[in-house]
């Protein structure tokens, strides 16, 4: 495909490296033709990298195998998750989930990404609901805003929370920046 017909969200191959196009600006250099500044993410490592493409250049799309995966558990560094359609099981290690373990419970739908039968990227629900299994007491009355106290969680996740949160408490967390949102209700 050319340059010019790229989209955000993309799966592209360049240099025999896969890339997600995070976004893309259509620019006017003084002397010469046009180019697009893109900002290209890396799905081997996660780095962002910036790449001028001319608009006549040609990029190789990738076509991402997208699939829904159910967690099941974890034993040492090794993840198991099953196929939900074919319930085929695999098995992952730390590096293809990075710090995702820390949010994961049995049955936890994922999807996961995956290129020539390899997978290339593991895709998290945006928020989740994990339980409270250790904090310091209710502070009563406290009502001062900014007075936040650690929470370990079911997955030994380590949340700052209010003062109101206590054990047992089921709390919603997102994801992406690892902070409290807020109580779920029962």
């Amino acid at each position: 495909m050319r340059a010019s017909e790229m989209k955000k969200g993309q799966t592209v191959r360049i240099d025999g490296k896969l890339y997600s196009i995070v976004d893309y600006q259509h620019v006017k250099l003084g002397k010469g033709g046009a180019v697009y500044q893109t900002k290209l993410k890396n799905l081997a490592d996660g780095s962002i990298q910036n790449v001028r493409l001319r608009s006549e250049e040609t990029v190789e799309e990738a076509y991402l195998d997208k699939r829904t995966y159910e967690y099941l558990y974890s034993s040492g560094s090794e993840h198991i998750l099953m196929d939900t359609t074919s319930y085929e099981q695999i098995s992952l290690d730390d590096d293809a989930f990075g710090d995702g373990q820390k949010y994961l419970k049995p049955n936890t739908k994922l999807q996961v990404s995956m290129y020539e039968g390899r997978v290339v990227v593991v895709d998290l629900p945006i928020t989740v609901d994990l339980e409270v299994t250790d904090t310091a007491p209710e502070i009563k009355g406290a009502t001062a805003t900014n007075q936040n106290k650690p929470a370990t969680l079911e997955t030994g996740l380590i949340v700052q929370v209010p003062p109101f949160v206590k054990i047992g408490d089921i709390l919603c967390v997102d994801t992406r920046s690892g902070q409290y949102i807020t109580r779920v209700k029962e």
